[in-house]
């Protein structure tokens, strides 16, 4: 046994050896699959929108619209959902319905994690997507908790953070915490669009990409209006019309 001069060593020692063998597992940069992925839209119900804190109302509303037009964006399945719509809480946000005419609307009867209700589960089974991007009202229950029962089950899920409202920013940043632990991506509507897109180049995609943009994101927009000049007037970097 050491004596007691030599912990210090023997602890710096052990705490640099598990440093360096974290530091040498490869590293896995998981990206969205187009392909593979659904959209989930938990619990933005009229009602519970004025219990988020940590945006101002008028973001917040153009960040849950923003989250509900991925899904036409890249034609993801998309599922919607709510729970106790007759009392309190109330239907979703009208707009983000008439988005999804034909997408499964499941009304919960008070189960708290959409997970727990078996039309829910079965819709999300029914996608037969392994990546799954949710948003819901409040961050720290209605997305924490799908998420986290979504980890379990062994989906890749990825939370629009921007998308989802908590009672404090201090609430939304615990929460974040506790789903960061569990594996979860938390990140930002734009991260979304991105990875998804992959580059400017896809033709597939990025004329809807480019109308996101313009609708949810003003800066972005005349971004894309400035390049649209750019076009115009043939002053593009040489090379970068290969791209458009």
């Amino acid at each position: 046994m050491p004596s007691l001069n030599f912990l210090p060593l023997v602890v710096l020692f052990l705490g640099f050896a598990y440093a360096q063998g974290i530091s040498s597992q490869p590293y896995y940069f998981e990206r969205l699959d187009a392909n593979n992925t659904a959209l989930l839209i938990i619990d933005h119900q009229v009602g519970l929108v004025p219990l988020v804190r940590d945006y101002e109302p008028d973001e917040f509303r153009n960040n849950l619209l923003a989250h509900a037009a991925i899904g036409n964006v890249f034609n993801l399945p998309t599922v919607l959902s709510s729970t106790s719509e007759t009392g309190p809480n109330g239907p979703l946000v009208p707009e983000i319905v008439a988005m999804h005419p034909n997408a499964p609307y499941i009304k919960r009867q008070g189960e708290i994690d959409a997970w727990d209700n078996a039309d829910f589960r079965a819709a999300v089974q029914a996608t037969g997507k392994q990546q799954l991007i949710l948003a819901g009202i409040t961050t720290d229950v209605c997305a924490t908790f799908l998420a986290l029962s979504l980890r379990q089950e062994g989906y890749s899920v990825w939370v629009n953070a921007q998308a989802s409202g908590a009672a404090s920013k201090t609430v939304a940043d615990d929460a974040k915490a506790r789903m960061r632990d569990a594996g979860v991506h938390v990140i930002s509507p734009y991260v979304v669009v991105s990875d998804l897109l992959r580059t400017w180049a896809n033709n597939t995609y990025n004329v809807q990409a480019i109308g996101w943009d313009f609708a949810y994101w003003t800066l972005r927009g005349y971004m894309t209006d400035a390049h649209a000049a750019a076009i115009q007037n043939g002053t593009l970097v040489p090379g970068e019309l290969d791209f458009n």
